[in-house]
């Protein structure tokens, strides 16, 4: 069983309208556990739509997203809540962390939501932010950071909460790229050590740095590296992985 599967998905905005958008149009996809996915493809291609559901921020229109065999598609937000909480992490582009609180207090907070002590909490968030090797910055505020300082402690957050799977999006888009390649390794690091790592981006350069890439094309996935390039109808794949 996938961990993640999309099966026939659609995403529509508007529909019955004249304005009506497919932003996911039909789309079909497995990722097993421990892999390190690139998602690609330009703005308005669908794939950050496709981030969304996968994250579980947002529900298909049509179609079943089974997230380690439970259908996402039922839940409610509550449910879809606690699912994140538990199950994802996110790293943003924009870093999302809190202003007012400290650095070590931005990388434990999403801990308070699976009940983790205080005292627990901050030993992690302390840890992760040692392993990023911006241990030092603990008690500053976001503000006093660089930016890549900062996506340096999204990366903590995300390592703390211990997640089994990481969807970072666009992650290395406001950075320059000695500090962007040092994000990529750390994030090949936790795959290594078994988190399952969906990257999305629109450069080239940086979907080639996972081990599979999946280009999304005006809502349809239009290349998959797993596949060396054939697109294999999704009725058709589980007869390749059996083979």
């Amino acid at each position: 069983m996938s961990l993640i599967e999309l099966k026939d998905v659609y995403k529509i905005y508007n529909e019955g309208q004249e304005s009506q958008v497919n932003a996911l149009d039909g789309v079909s996809l497995a990722i097993e556990r421990g892999e390190f996915v690139a998602v690609i493809g330009t703005s308005g291609s669908g794939k950050s739509t496709m981030m969304n559901i996968l994250g579980c921020l947002d529900i298909p229109t049509r179609g079943v997203y089974l997230l380690d065999g439970q259908p996402v598609g039922e839940k409610s937000q509550r449910e879809l809540s606690d699912l994140r909480s538990r199950r994802i992490s996110f790293i943003f582009q924009g870093y999302n962390l809190i202003p007012s609180l400290k650095v070590w207090e931005n990388v434990a907070l999403p801990m308070a939501y699976q009940h983790i002590s205080l005292q627990e909490r901050k030993e992690r968030a302390l840890a992760a932010l040692k392993a990023v090797e911006i241990d030092a910055k603990a008690e500053n505020k976001p503000g006093q950071l660089s930016g890549g300082q900062q996506q340096r402690v999204a990366i903590a957050r995300a390592m703390a909460t211990r997640s089994p799977i990481l969807m970072a999006d666009e992650p290395t888009g406001a950075l320059d790229s000695k500090t962007g390649a040092q994000v990529l390794a750390l994030m090949r690091q936790l795959n290594a050590q078994g988190t399952t790592v969906i990257l999305i981006t629109h450069d080239n350069g940086i979907a080639a740095q996972a081990d599979r890439t999946v280009r999304v094309m005006d809502g349809h996935i239009v290349h998959d590296s797993l596949w060396d390039g054939a697109l294999v109808p999704a009725e058709g794949r589980a007869e390749v992985r059996a083979s």
